[in-house]
């Protein structure tokens, strides 16, 4: 699992860009991505735990669950 922060999420599109601890690398997240009860959201500077796969645009996270 690899850990990020928040830098951004809209809830009204619902995706945002998580920042690599380890890397600083900007990681794409969508809602459908959140592991979590009722609405699914995250907050900017929220710490996350995410598995990170490659797309065709680029890295994105999958798997995000929020880091206690």
């Amino acid at each position: 699992m690899s850990k990020g922060e928040v830098k951004y999420f809209n809830e009204q599109r619902g995706w945002g860009i998580i920042s690599n601890c380890d890397t600083e690398e900007d990681v794409y997240v969508h809602y459908t991505a959140l592991r979590m009860d009722g609405y699914k959201t995250l907050k900017q500077g929220q710490r996350v735990l995410y598995e990170l796969t490659q797309s065709d645009s680029g890295p994105s996270a999958q798997n995000v669950t929020v880091a206690q």
